[in-house]
């Protein structure tokens, strides 16, 4: 093989496979009995806090975090969950939700989130689905927890004398366990750890399969390269993002600030209180860094680094954040709920550097990319679908063998749904998500591209783009416009707009303002529902 590598990209003609151009990670045996909560403890730090709850400077210790891991385990076995049940976590971010989440994993139970502003019919969808025997609660959602007919935890960490109808415990009362008092767990990495669900924004939400070996490959990838910092924790906790960015910062022994609500000028306000030194970021909170006029307002000379993820981040958006930031770093990075994590990234200024890329491979993960006509692998600079294999991959969907199936080849190669390539240096770049293209006549139109084409008009605070039926064209490009607050914009003038700049086939030939563009947790645009209310009033 090696006289087929071309070392600069790390294709192998031969093969058809992108080899990573980073050094090994080694693992543990892959026979060795280990669960993720004990691996994430067995990196030693000396830093003090772990968690801070940023509305309130409440702190947790990573002493204090360990006890409460150990004494929550030994709770949830007295109150009956063995390996192999699964336990739903129903919350927003809370420096308690690690706790929660490594206790959980640490007895071999199976750990499954939902988004808290889940209606409660797709909560019941999911619950349907994993089949849990306990759900985790925050106060504030606790009518959704009983709604689902199961035991309830109360996400309370103060002393009560009555606990609310349907809840056998609170979360308080059960960090009180002897931690001495703790059967051990035979737990194999190969077991279920998490059983996290797709975000669904072009289907069904699935739930993906995670094995303690999936997590173990991506923390240690992460412990590996990451710096003690002081972490914004903005994502959403119950996403894989939030989830793997959680356990990356305690083995890495790095102090995370967690925000339980999301809100713009609280998030400034919280990386000025704090010091603030890393933040992950999906692209709509990048827009927001560069278009809102209250930044100036705030202290963010502490950030040193932001990492971009969750969604494609465009280069016009890129260089407008880098012109305003100058000395603070954009790390960029790509993976997906399947992939338990990111598979690629930028981790030096050097790599930083290459604006629009979603980075290089991480060790140990292999990519090609296919043509979908042929099936044929691609060499470098040639569009096909991402396929990804490695040990982070997903074991397969839950009970789902047909779509299992259709995603994991007898190979281990998972197949992303994603339009990418990778250039001459191996650095990935993600087009879009094949199922989203648009077919105009015997062309392809990538939404992103023209999404990221709209932005850098100075009247456009958002876009998206969607296919709309056309009984000649198979499909036109239809824009959907959040004007600034200040604009005037017609239909005539973004067409106008786009249509200087792109070829024919790619012109927006259909606009629709509105006021804002749905979104998922993580940033990526929900065209599906975009779709679905076009086609609902569309006659073809």
């Amino acid at each position: 093989m090696a006289s087929d590598l071309d070392p600069s990209s790390g294709f192998c003609r031969a093969a058809g496979i992108y080899y990573s151009k980073r050094d090994p990670i080694e693992l543990p045996p892959p026979d060795q009995h280990l669960d993720l909560t004990t691996y994430v403890f067995s990196h030693h730090h000396n830093t003090e806090i772990a968690f801070i709850n940023a509305p309130s400077g409440a702190q947790l210790s990573y002493s204090a975090l360990r006890h409460n891991v150990k004494a929550l385990a030994a709770s949830l076995q007295r109150l009956g969950i063995r390996k192999r049940d699964v336990v739903l976590v129903i919350s927003p971010n809370s420096i308690h939700l690690p706790c929660i989440y490594l206790a959980i994993v640490y007895i071999g139970a199976i750990l499954t989130t939902t988004n808290p502003l889940n209606a409660e019919a797709e909560i019941r969808k999911q619950i349907a689905d994993s089949n849990p025997v306990l759900v985790f609660a925050a106060p504030e959602f606790l009518p959704k927890a009983r709604a689902a007919r199961l035991p309830v935890v109360l996400i309370q960490t103060t002393n009560q004398t009555a606990i609310p109808s349907g809840c056998v415990a609170t979360l308080h009362e059960l960090f009180q366990s002897d931690v001495d008092d703790f059967p051990s767990v035979d737990v194999k990495q190969d077991d279920t750890a998490t059983l996290l669900y797709s975000s669904g924004t072009t289907g069904k939400s699935k739930g993906v399969v995670g094995t303690h070996r999936n997590h173990i490959a991506m923390v240690a990838g992460y412990v590996n390269k990451t710096r003690k910092f002081i972490n914004l924790c903005t994502m959403p906790m119950f996403h894989v993002y939030g989830f793997f960015y959680t356990l990356s910062a305690v083995a890495s022994g790095s102090t995370m600030v967690v925000m339980p609500k999301f809100d713009f000028s609280e998030m400034l306000a919280t990386v000025k209180r704090y010091r603030v030194t890393s933040l992950p970021a999906a692209p709509p909170l990048f827009v927001a860094l560069t278009k809102s006029p209250i930044v100036a307002q705030y202290d963010l000379s502490s950030l040193q680094s932001v990492g971009s993820g969750g969604a494609p981040l465009s280069k016009e958006i890129i260089d407008k954040f880098i012109a305003m930031f100058p000395n603070i770093e954009v790390a960029q990075g790509y993976g997906l709920t399947e992939s338990n994590g990111a598979v690629t990234f930028t981790s030096t200024s050097e790599e930083n550097k290459k604006y629009g890329t979603a980075g290089l491979l991480a060790a140990n993960v292999e990519a090609k990319i296919v043509d979908t006509v042929s099936g044929k692998a691609l060499p470098p600079n040639q569009r096909g679908e991402l396929w990804l294999r490695g040990p982070t991959v997903m074991k397969g969907y839950f009970g789902n063998m047909e779509a299992t199936a259709a995603t994991l080849d007898s190979e281990g190669w998972l197949k992303t749904g994603d339009l990418c390539y990778i250039d001459e240096e191996g650095f990935l770049f993600v087009v879009d998500r094949i199922k989203e293209l648009i077919k105009y006549k015997a062309y392809q139109v990538a939404p992103a591209e023209l999404e990221e084409l709209l932005l850098s008009n100075p009247e456009i605070a958002d876009a998206a783009v969607i296919p709309y039926p056309d009984k000649e064209a198979g499909q036109i490009p239809m824009a959907f416009i959040v004007r600034k607050s200040d604009s005037k914009l017609k239909e005539e003038d973004v067409m106008s707009f786009v249509s200087k700049q792109v070829a024919p086939y790619k012109k927006i030939r259909r606009v629709s303002f509105v006021a804002s563009i749905p979104k998922s947790p993580t940033g990526k645009i929900l065209r599906k529902d975009l779709i679905q209310q076009t086609l609902s009033t569309s006659k073809l």
